[in-house]
């Protein structure tokens, strides 16, 4: 992967890490047999990896099986079905009542993950939330959101992408992977919520301080075995475990502007990503 020209998701996830790969990825391991993306998101960080074996995982069922049936399916064939719903539905930046019949199609007939796709391409933000039920919820994107032609290249790039490499999509709780077979040549990258935030992941306590201390027991483990790791999160949240904890590892303050990373920066404000290792 040129590191000049990192594929971006054609999803959108709050907290993606695509303007920061130009930090991360030269900070992880140059060779690796099997890349573990525990929380993987809108997949922005796996899908720039190199990796003889690359392994998805996230708890949202819908995106998980979305990029299964991308992975699985000709590029040509997906935006045939796309574009099969965007006429049948109408669906434009105008088009409300469009959108709202795509919605009550998806959450009352029909799940399948490209509807799912088409539906969150006209949705306010391109945002992805359901409401306790399992419904899709996020309102239209009035003005805003479509599958207009830059999505279009995003998307035949990314998933042109998965069509080259070796990749599993998992839809399980991160306490639940198996690590017991990684080696020293594997390697696990994590993008977790972050403890205190007030992102829409956290409403209703969706990461709470057990998950925390269960990620950084995981990690631990994971050191034991030899097996390294990297860790995001950000400074700007009130996490007295976080900070304890990454005194034993290596702590690299990554810069929004995109300058290099700078593993001396003393500069603490608000506001500051940072990547943890283990080596």
């Amino acid at each position: 992967m040129n590191k000049n020209n990192y594929i971006k998701s054609p999803l959108n996830y709050v907290g993606g890490k695509y303007k920061l790969l130009k930090q991360i990825i030269p900070l992880f391991p140059a060779n690796i047999n099997t890349f573990v993306d525990l929380f993987g998101g809108g997949f922005n960080v796996g899908i720039n990896v190199k990796a003889n074996k690359i392994i998805y995982n996230d708890t949202c069922k819908q995106v998980v099986e979305l990029l299964n049936e991308l992975y699985q399916n000709p590029t040509a064939d997906c935006l045939k079905e796309i574009d099969g719903l965007i006429n049948k539905f109408q669906l434009s930046k105008e088009n409300q009542e469009g959108f709202n019949e795509l919605r009550d199609y998806y959450n009352n007939k029909n799940q399948n993950p490209l509807v799912f796709y088409t539906m969150i391409c006209y949705a306010f933000n391109y945002q992805i939330r359901f409401n306790q039920q399992g419904k899709y919820n996020m309102p239209f994107g009035k003005n805003r959101s479509s599958f207009n032609p830059s999505l279009r290249s995003k998307f035949i790039e990314f998933v042109e992408q998965l069509h080259k490499g070796d990749y599993i999509f998992s839809n399980n709780d991160f306490r639940k992977i198996n690590i017991s077979k990684l080696s020293d040549n594997d390697f696990i990258y994590c993008d977790p919520p972050y403890l205190n935030s007030v992102a829409a992941y956290n409403e209703n306590g969706g990461w709470t301080e057990q998950d925390e201390r269960d990620l950084l027991y995981l990690l631990d483990t994971l050191h034991s075995q030899g097996v390294k790791f990297a860790l995001s999160n950000n400074l700007k949240y009130d996490n007295p475990l976080l900070e304890d904890w990454r005194k034993k590892h290596n702590t690299y303050y990554l810069n929004g502007d995109y300058s290099n990373c700078n593993y001396q920066k003393k500069d603490k404000s608000n506001d500051i990503e940072i990547l943890i290792t283990n080596y």
